[in-house]
C-alpha cells in the first residue's frame, strides 16, 4: 500500500529509548537477542548546557531498521522513566515482524531457551504475537502478520476512526460499543442512500 500523497518513507530507521542499564542492554540485545551492534555514536552534551554526555547506540533489527538506545553519562534515572505496570506504559513498545508463524515459534523458543521471560503469546485480529521486556523494562513484541491489510481493512479503519474521532469531539468517549454504533449507523445511512 502506498500513498502518493503521503511522505516519502521508506520504513522505520530506529526507534530509540534511554537506558540506564549499559552492560545489561549490549548484553540482552547483541548475546541474547543476537542483533548486531553495527554503530554508537559518542558526544558531549547537545543543546541545552545541562545535557549530558551520551552514548547513542544501534542494534540491526533487520529489514535496514536499528533499535537505538542513550545511554545518558552521569545522569539519575528520572522518576517518569520509572517501569509501571500499567497497560498505559506497556502501549510504547517496539515490535518486529517474522514472515511465518513457524519463524514466530523459533523466536519464542530462542528467546525462552536464552532465559528471557516470555510474557505471553496471543492473536488479536490480524497478527500473533509474543511479548517480552528488555532489562529496562521495555515492552517488546514479535509479531507475525496472518493475512496482508486489504480494502475491507482501510474501509473499516477509515470508519472506525472517523467515528471514534467524532466521539472525541463530542466530548463524551466512555466506551468502545459507541464507536461500533456510531460506524452502524453510518452503514445504515449509506445504505438507505443507495
Amino acid at each position: 500500500m502506498s500513498n502518493p500523497q503521503g511522505l516519502p518513507l521508506a520504513g522505520v530507521h530506529h526507534t530509540a529509548r534511554p537506558t540506564w542499564k549499559l552492560a545489561e542492554t549490549v548484553h540482552f540485545y547483541r548475546d541474547l537477542l543476537g542483533l548486531p551492534l553495527v554503530h554508537a555514536i559518542s558526544a558531549r552534551g547537545w543543546g541545552p548546557e545541562d545535557h549530558a554526555d551520551f552514548l547513542h547506540f544501534f542494534f540491526d533489527s533487520g529489514n535496514g531498521s536499528t533499535i537505538a538506545f542513550f545511554y545518558y553519562i552521569g545522569a539519575e534515572k528520572p522518576e517518569f522513566a520509572n517501569v509501571r505496570d500499567d497497560y498505559r506504559y506497556r502501549a510504547s513498545h517496539t515490535a518486529w515482524r517474522v514472515e511465518t508463524r513457524e519463524q514466530l515459534l523459533e523466536c519464542r523458543a530462542k528467546i525462552e531457551a536464552a532465559g528471557i521471560k516470555l510474557n505471553y503469546q496471543i492473536r488479536h485480529e490480524v497478527i500473533e504475537s509474543i511479548y517480552f521486556n528488555d532489562p529496562n523494562g521495555y515492552s517488546l513484541e514479535i509479531t507475525w502478520q496472518v493475512r496482508p491489510f486489504g480494502p475491507v481493512d482501510i474501509d473499516d479503519a477509515g470508519r472506525t476512526m472517523d467515528a471514534a474521532m467524532k466521539l472525541e469531539g463530542d466530548g463524551n468517549f466512555k466506551s468502545i460499543d459507541e464507536v461500533w454504533s456510531r460506524k452502524g449507523q453510518q452503514l445504515l445511512a449509506e445504505m438507505e442512500a443507495a
